[in-house]
Parts: C-alpha cells; structure tokens; sequence
C-alpha cells in the first residue's frame, strides 16, 4: 500500500486537488483510499439518529452497515489520538492512500501553496516533502514545483514516483465477478 500526503495551510486547495486527483486513479483501475486529519469537534453523526443516541449513551464504538457502505465510529473518550500509522492499519488493501493533513508526519507529501490567494509554503519544518504543487513559479526550491492547476500533470508525477502502473481491465472485472455473482444468485 502507498502512502501519499498532501499538507498545506487552511484554505491552499488540498481537498480540492485530491477530490480531482481520485477520478483521475480510479480510472485506471487503481484502488484509492483517504484519511483526512480533521479539527477535534467534528461528528460525522446527527442529533436524532439512532447511532448518535447510542455514542451519547456511552458506546464506544458505533457501526453503520447497509447495502452500499459502513461506517465505524470509535469515541476516544479520553485517549490518546491514534497515530497516522495507526489509522492506515485499518486500512482495506488498495493501491494508494492519499493522506490529508498529518503534515509533521514521516510520509511522503506534496506540499500545496496557492499564492493568488496569499497562502505561501508551510514553515520547513513539513518533513518528506517530495513535491511543491503551486499556483505560481517558485524558485530555489530542491523538490519539484508541480502546477497546482494541473491536476493531470500531478496525478501522472503521482503514479511515476510510486510506481503505479494502471490495473488491466480484467483484473478489475475478476474483483467485481463475486459480487455480481452473488447479487445475481
């Protein structure tokens, strides 16, 4: 599983690249994940539902299942925030996980910096920076300058450094193959 992280200050354009980058992969046949680093106070819940009463309640975790997704909500009450590391455990396999935030992490990232709109480079304190994507030139920098505009240019530095080749179709339609089978039975 590789691993990509895109950090950049409130406001650069890391959603908004990586909402344009995942198409571009998964039409290549290429599982992606994501794992975003949020403010503490966000819910993904809503007062009223079943789910929400229960973790009010007291549960620590709370699991959503139905036909098309599930989701697991695990309250810290307390504990620790877990660790990038630890999050990607839990992980399914796929292709790439590109990362949101964690910019002090070890991972390899791309910094975003959207100067038109007065958002400069992150202190030099971000680690494994590999490449800048920026809406503007820079220069003196050691890692590449990407044009944050682009979004194919950088989904295809993307896939040469990690060295992700496209999956060939019947591999995808073997993955597929069980459950149309078993929808069909």
């Amino acid at each position: 599983m590789k691993v990509l992280g895109f950090a950049g200050h409130s406001g650069c354009g890391k959603t908004t690249l990586i909402e344009q980058l995942i198409p571009r992969f998964t039409a290549l046949g290429l599982r992606v994940s994501l794992v975003k680093h949020a403010d503490d106070g966000f819910d993904v819940d809503r007062p009223g539902k079943d789910s929400y009463r229960h973790r009010e309640a007291g549960a620590t975790e709370v699991m959503l299942v139905s036909r098309r997704r599930w989701a697991l909500q695990h309250e810290l009450r307390g504990a620790a925030e877990p660790t990038l590391e630890q999050q990607l455990a839990r992980l399914s396999r796929c292709d790439l996980v590109l990362v949101e935030g964690f910019k002090s992490s070890s991972i390899p990232k791309i910094e975003i910096c959207r100067r038109s709109l007065g958002v400069e480079r992150l202190p030099r304190a971000a680690r494994n920076v590999i490449a800048i994507a920026c809406d503007a030139a820079l220069d003196g920098e050691h890692a590449p300058v990407l044009d944050l505009n682009d979004p194919d240019a950088i989904a295809a530095f993307v896939l040469q450094v990690f060295d992700l080749a496209p999956r060939p179709a019947f591999e995808a339609a073997l993955e597929a193959a069980p459950a149309r089978i078993q929808a069909a039975a």
